[in-house]
C-alpha cells in the first residue's frame, strides 16, 4: 500500500470512528431521554418501564438489517418531529382503561375538568411504540454501515470499542445533564447538535435536519409543565391558595404531596385540621417516649413535622429524590428539616434499612408514591420494592425493643388494603391496628409492633393465624421476588395478551419489510434459525428482567436503565475482546453461563442493596454483568459461523422481541422465574447446536462450533 492510499484509509477510519460514536452516543443518550421524557407527557407509558427500550432495540435492529442499502437518515429528524408532536398532543387527554379484570385509575391532576376522556390507554401505547422504533432506525443503520467498514479493514474490534465508547458517553452525558436539573429542551437539544456530524456536507440537508431540529425543540418546549427537573420526577409546585397554607407538589403532573403546617398549636384551616387529626392520631395511642424515630419516604417533610411536634428527640428522614427533599428544606411552612433534631438523609429506603445498624423507636413509612399512582396495570415504579414483606421485615429488624411501626396509605382497592395489613401481620405476628377514616391525602393508618400492645395486644396477636389465612386465601402476598402490590392478581389479564399480540404483529412486520433474506426464509417455508431466536430471547430478557430486578436498588427511574444500560454494554464490550484475545471455549462457556443463571437464582435480591452508591453500583454490574458476560462470548462463536449474517440477525431480533415481552411473565411467574426462562432458553440453543454438529458434522455451522469447542 502507498503511503498516500494509507493516509486515506487512516483518513476514512478516523470518519467512521467519529460517526460511530457519535451514533452510539446519540442512540444511549436518546433511549434514556424517551424513557424520562414521554411517561412524563403521556401518563399510561410509565406503566410499561421497558416499552421505550423495547422499541429503541426494534429500531435499531431494523436499521441493521437496512445497512449498505438506501441511506435512511432523513428519517431521523423527521420521525423525531412526528414522535414530539404526537407526545404533545396526547399529552392533553385523559386515558383511562375499565374492564372486568383490570382498573387503571391515573390523576391527572395537571389537565381541565373538560379535557378529551378516552376509554382505552392502547392506542398512545402502539402509536408511541411505533414512533419511538422509527425514531432509531436511521441510528442502527449507520453503526452498522461504520461496524462494516471497520471490518473491512480487518479492524473490527477497534469498530467495537468505538461504538461501546460512544454508549458510555451517552449514559455518562445523559446523567449528568439529569442530576443537573437540565429541561428535556436541553435533552433533546443535546443530542440534536451532536448529530451535526451526519450532516457535513451539502447545505440543503443541513438546512432540513435544522428545520426538524427546531421543530422537535419547539415541541419539546411548548409541552413543558414542569418547574423543575429532579432525578425521578418533573416536578411543579403550587403555593397556598388562601386560607389555606399548603404547597401542593406535583411529580409527572400528578398530586405527589401537599405540605401542610402540621403542628398542634398552628392555625389551620377546617380541611387541614382534618388532615392533622390523621397524621397525629398513631401518636394517641403510642406507648412511651419517642427518642430516635426514622422516615422512610419522608418527601417535603409532614411526617418530620409530626414527630417534632410529637416530641420525638431525633429523627432520621430519609428521602431518595433530592428536589423534593430541597423543596422540604426551603418551602415547608413548618420547616421541618431546619431543626437540629432532624437529619435528612438523601438516599434510597431500602439500602438504608439493609446497612442501617441504629435501632427506632418508631418507624414511618409516608405515603411513599401511593398519591401518584394507583394501578392494578403496573410491572414497577418507584416505591415497587418497598411494599413488599422483605422489606417490612428490614423494617422491623430496625425497631428497638417496644418499637412500633406506622404506615400511611391511599389504598384505592381493596384487594390492596388486603396486602398490607396481611404483610403487617405476617411480619409482626399480630393483626395492625387499622384507621380507615378518609383523610384527604390517605385513607388508612396501620399500626404495628409492641408500641400499640396497649390496644388490644393480646386479641390482636390471637387472631394473626385466622386473619393471615383468610387473606392469603384471597391475595397474593408481595414479596420482592413478586413485588406487585398493584396488581389485582398474578396473572396476565386480556389487557396485556392483546398488547403483547400488538407488539408482536409490529416487530414480525418491522422484521419482514426490513429483511428481503427474512421474507424468503419465511415464503419459502424454510426452517427457523432457532439457536439465533433463543439467544436473542433469553438477551433481551435478562437486560429487561435487570432492569426491573434492579429497581430494588435503584428505584424504578431513568437511572436504573442507565445502570443496567452501562452494565451491559461494558460486559458486551469485555466479551468482545476476550473472544479475540483467547476464544474461550463454546461448550464450557455455555455451561458457565447456565451455571451462573443458576446462581443468580439462588442468589438474594438484597445483595445489591448497599447505601454507598459506589458499593451498590459495583455489586449491580456484577450481578446484571457475569451472565451476559457469558452470554456474549457464546454469541460470538454462534454468530460468526453463520453464512447469512443478515437473516441469521434478524431472527436473532424477533427472538429479542419475543424476550422483551416475556419479562411481562414476571407478573405471573415472579423476577427469579425469568433467570429460569433464559437458562431454558440458552440450554435449547446448546442442544439445537448440538443436534446441528452430529447431523450435519461437515457443515460448516459445525465445523465452527467444533473449532470453538476445542
Amino acid at each position: 500500500m502507498t503511503g498516500a492510499a494509507a493516509d486515506a484509509e487512516r483518513s476514512g477510519l478516523r470518519e467512521a470512528a467519529l460517526e460511530l460514536v457519535s451514533a452510539s452516543t446519540i442512540v444511549l443518550f436518546q433511549e434514556l431521554t424517551l424513557i424520562r421524557w414521554l411517561p412524563g407527557q403521556v401518563r399510561v407509558l410509565a406503566y410499561y418501564p421497558n416499552l421505550v427500550l423495547l422499541s429503541a432495540f426494534l429500531g435499531l435492529g431494523l436499521g441493521c438489517l437496512r445497512a449498505g442499502r438506501r441511506s435512511l437518515l432523513w428519517t431521523w429528524p423527521v420521525s423525531l418531529v412526528a414522535l414530539s408532536l404526537a407526545a404533545w398532543a396526547l399529552s392533553g387527554v385523559v386515558f383511562t382503561q375499565n374492564t372486568v379484570t383490570e382498573h387503571l385509575f391515573l390523576l391527572y391532576y395537571d389537565l381541565p375538568p373538560d379535557a378529551p376522556l378516552v376509554g382505552d390507554i392502547r392506542p398512545p401505547i402502539l402509536v408511541l411504540f411505533v414512533l419511538s422504533a422509527l425514531s432509531f432506525v436511521a441510528l442502527g443503520q449507520i453503526v452498522a454501515e461504520r461496524l462494516r467498514r471497520f471490518r473491512a479493514r480487518g479492524r473490527a474490534l477497534s469498530g467495537y470499542a468505538w461504538d461501546i465508547t460512544g454508549s458510555l458517553l451517552g449514559i455518562a452525558a445523559f446523567t449528568a445533564l439529569s442530576f443537573a436539573g437540565a429541561f428535556p429542551v436541553v435533552w433533546f437539544a443535546a443530542f440534536l447538535l451532536a448529530g451535526l456530524v451526519f450532516y457535513r456536507g451539502r447545505a440543503s440537508d443541513l438546512l432540513r435536519y435544522g428545520v426538524c431540529g427546531g421543530l422537535v425543540v419547539l415541541a419539546v418546549g411548548h409541552a413543558e409543565r414542569a418547574q423543575r427537573y429532579s432525578p425521578y420526577y418533573a416536578i411543579t409546585t403550587r403555593p397556598p391558595r388562601p386560607p389555606s397554607s399548603g404547597l401542593e407538589i406535583l411529580a409527572n403532573g400528578s398530586l405527589h404531596q401537599v405540605a401542610l403546617p402540621l403542628g398542634r398549636a398552628a392555625v389551620v384551616t377546617p380541611g387541614e385540621a382534618w388532615v392533622r387529626e390523621g397524621y397525629h392520631a398513631p401518636y394517641a395511642r403510642l406507648r412511651g417516649p419517642i427518642r430516635r424515630a426514622l422516615v422512610v419516604g419522608a418527601g417535603s417533610g409532614n411526617d418530620v413535622a409530626v414527630l417534632l411536634d410529637r416530641g420525638a428527640e431525633h429523627v432520621d428522614a430519609v428521602e431518595i429524590d433530592p428536589a423534593i427533599l430541597d423543596i422540604g428544606r426551603h418551602s415547608h411552612p413548618a420547616a421541618p428539616y431546619a431543626s437540629p433534631r432532624v437529619r435528612a438523609i438523601n438516599t434510597d429506603a431500602r439500602a438504608f434499612l439493609n446497612d442501617a445498624r441504629e435501632s427506632y423507636d418508631v418507624i414511618v413509612f409516608g405515603t411513599l408514591d401511593s398519591m401518584t399512582r394507583l394501578s392494578a396495570l403496573s410491572t414497577a415504579r418507584l416505591d415497587t420494592f418497598m411494599y413488599t414483606r422483605d422489606c417490612l421485615r428490614a423494617a422491623r429488624a430496625r425497631l428497638a425493643p417496644g418499637g412500633g411501626l406506622i404506615l400511611y396509605f391511599m389504598v384505592g382497592a381493596e384487594y390492596i388494603d388486603m396486602r398490607l395489613a396481611g404483610m403487617l401481620t405476617e411480619v409482626f405476628g399480630e393483626v395492625p391496628l387499622t384507621d380507615t377514616t378518609y383523610r384527604t391525602l390517605f385513607n388508612r393508618v396501620y399500626m404495628a409492633g409492641p408500641a400499640f400492645a396497649t390496644f388490644n395486644g393480646e386479641g390482636r396477636r390471637a387472631a394473626a393465624a385466622a386473619f393471615l389465612a383468610s387473606i392469603r386465601s384471597q391475595v397474593e402476598l408481595p414479596s420482592d421476588d413478586w413485588p406487585y402490590l398493584y396488581l389485582r392478581t398474578r396473572r396476565l389479564g386480556g389487557f396485556y395478551l392483546t398488547m403483547i399480540a400488538a407488539v408482536s404483529a409490529l416487530a414480525v412486520l418491522g422484521v419482514l419489510l426490513a429483511s428481503p433474506d427474512l421474507r424468503r426464509t419465511v415464503a419459502g417455508r424454510r426452517a427457523i434459525d432457532g439457536e439465533m431466536f433463543l439467544f436473542g430471547l433469553a438477551f433481551l430478557l435478562l437486560e429487561t428482567r435487570s432492569v426491573t430486578s434492579m429497581n430494588l436498588a435503584w428505584g424504578a427511574t431513568w437511572l436504573t436503565s442507565a445502570v443496567v444500560f452501562f452494565a451491559v454494554l461494558l460486559m458486551v464490550l469485555l466479551a468482545t475482546l476476550t473472544v479475540r484475545a483467547r476464544r474461550p471455549p463454546f461448550y464450557p462457556t455455555m455451561a458457565a453461563l447456565l451455571v451462573s443463571l443458576l446462581g443468580a437464582y439462588l442468589m438474594p435480591a438484597t445483595v445489591v442493596l448497599r447505601s454507598g452508591v459506589p458499593a451498590r453500583f459495583a455489586l449491580s454490574v456484577l450481578v446484571v454483568g457475569v451472565p451476559i458476560f457469558l452470554s456474549s462470548v457464546c454469541f460470538a462463536h454462534v454468530f460468526e459461523t453463520r453464512s447469512a449474517p443478515d437473516l441469521a440477525f434478524g431472527w436473532n431480533l424477533l427472538g429479542a422481541v419475543a424476550g422483551g415481552l416475556l419479562e411481562l411473565t414476571s407478573m405471573t411467574l415472579g423476577l427469579k422465574a425469568l433467570l429460569l426462562l433464559a437458562a431454558a432458553a440458552y440450554l435449547g440453543a446448546l442442544l439445537l447446536a448440538v443436534r446441528a454438529a452430529r447431523a450435519q458434522p461437515t457443515s460448516s455451522t459445525s465445523a465452527g462450533l467444533a473449532a470453538a469447542a476445542s
